[in-house]
């Protein structure tokens, strides 16, 4: 009696066991799918961000191509210079000296062009800037005041440290020039050129001084020739002419009906 009891207690113990056993396995089974799902999820989180990464990487590293691009092959200049690289001054110390030089614009479309320079105190342009039509050329006058030297010394030895900056943009035709264009358009402006000074004895003729002498007198031309008023035109004075010579002849053909009626 005593080992049948007992053995009936372990088979109701092996019974609940048992039973219990369905539950335990389907949630060690969902434990397992979950744990697999969150480390399928893991490798292809990092998987992405690896690609992530490789994209940005890649876009880093296109951008850096692009400007070292640039800095190896600039933009071509729009604007052809004479001189190119220099300003010729006559050195007068004490003096306002004038300088020249011819820009034409050697693209295929309209373009604006605006001077700088670093002694915007001692130096001013003229004109400041304005727009070129494709093959328009034009001869800028650079006004500069040359200071006494100091202790003697004899300028056209030294160095100046006042540089000139043309910059240019490619515009619309039609558009009318203000300053603020480069400051919209800044990525799209180019520097055709840093200018710098050098002093030429005005006492001493040269090739460069006859040169510059030319391109002022160009200029001043120029600026005259814009000053003055618009001439007339000749089609106006020819309609005027025409419109006085039928009324002399309409009048004389009525003095001659006149005198017919009187004769008769």
């Amino acid at each position: 009696m005593a080992m049948s009891a007992r053995n009936k207690t372990n088979g109701d113990r092996n019974m609940k066991l048992f039973r219990l056993c369905p539950f335990w396995q389907t949630a060690t089974t969902s434990s397992a799918s979950s744990s697999t799902q969150n480390l399928n999820h893991n490798h292809n989180g990092s998987i992405n961000s690896g690609r992530h990464v490789a994209v940005n990487s890649s876009g880093m590293k296109s951008t850096t191509v692009s400007s070292v691009a640039r800095s190896l092959f600039p933009a071509r200049r729009r604007l052809r210079l004479d001189p190119s690289s220099i300003l010729y001054f006559p050195y007068e110390p004490g003096k306002q000296v004038r300088s020249a030089i011819r820009l034409k614009n050697r693209s295929k479309s309209h373009v604006a062009f605006k001077f700088q320079t670093t002694a915007p105190k001692s130096c001013y342009m003229r004109p400041p800037g304005g727009i070129l039509a494709p093959g328009e050329s034009l001869v800028a006058t650079v006004f500069k005041f040359v200071e006494q030297p100091e202790n003697n010394a004899k300028q056209m030895d030294q160095k100046s440290n006042v540089k000139f900056k043309i910059v240019s943009l490619k515009v619309k035709g039609g558009i009318e020039y203000v300053p603020e264009l480069f400051d919209e358009q800044k990525d799209q402006v180019t520097v055709e050129r840093i200018l710098r000074v050098v002093f030429l004895d005005a006492e001493h003729p040269t090739p460069a001084m006859e040169k510059l002498k030319r391109q002022l007198a160009e200029a001043e031309a120029a600026l005259e020739a814009r000053k003055k008023p618009p001439a007339d035109t000749g089609s106006r004075v020819g309609g005027e002419g025409l419109v006085i010579d039928e009324w002399k002849e309409r009048r004389e053909k009525y003095l001659a009906r006149q005198h017919v009626e009187a004769v008769e």
